[in-house]
């Protein structure tokens, strides 16, 4: 049996093996005009293999599977396209420059709260009314127990959740020392269970 570890190493995995096989045959066709009617057949299925949604939301994305035809083809592939050739890897780059996705930094701690949280904690720090303040804290609270329990599915104390209040609001929001309680956890799970029948 052969495996895929095997055989040769695909240069976009995304298109899968037989892409990478029909470019390879494209590149030993001799005749230029069944060549390059044999890239654009390739280029068709490569469109077909993406959803038209997100076509559309792709800049320049007719020009990308051009460009990406030849990445596959390891710049051999000598046919007449709509766009320049890219003749190397490094003016790819320059052209379509790959930017690191930088990711929020509420989600490195906490995420499992949510940037909603967030948002309320701001908020409820804003608001003016001291009284109403009050209620907000364990409002925000009581929603983030709901969360820790939605997400880790275990019991939690209610010190946990204000600790995490603290520490998210950086020390501006403090209700370690009140004596209230939030919501039972086994009043959330009892919630929780009958939201599923629904």
């Amino acid at each position: 049996m052969e495996y895929n570890t095997n055989r040769f190493k695909l240069v976009i995995p995304e298109y899968g093996r037989n892409i990478h096989k029909m470019i390879d045959y494209a590149i030993q066709i001799k005749n230029r005009k069944k060549r390059n009617r044999c890239a654009w057949g390739i280029i068709k299925l490569m469109t077909g293999s993406i959803h038209p949604k997100f076509q559309k939301s792709i800049p320049y994305f007719q020009h990308k599977l051009w460009n990406q035809l030849f990445i596959m083809s390891k710049y051999q592939l000598d046919i007449d396209t709509p766009f320049p050739k890219p003749n190397t890897k490094e003016t790819y780059k320059m052209s379509f420059c790959n930017k690191k996705v930088v990711y929020p930094k509420y989600l490195t701690n906490f995420r499992y709260y949510g940037k909603i949280i967030r948002n309320m904690i701001h908020a409820a720090i804003r608001c003016i009314d001291t009284q109403k303040k009050e209620g907000l804290f364990y409002a925000i609270a009581n929603t983030m127990k709901k969360n820790y329990i939605r997400w880790n599915k275990s019991m939690v104390e209610d010190e946990v959740i204000f600790k995490d209040l603290k520490e998210l609001s950086k020390g501006k929001i403090c209700l370690m020392k009140n004596t209230d309680s939030l919501l039972q956890c086994s009043h959330i799970l009892k919630y929780k269970k009958k939201e599923k029948y629904y």
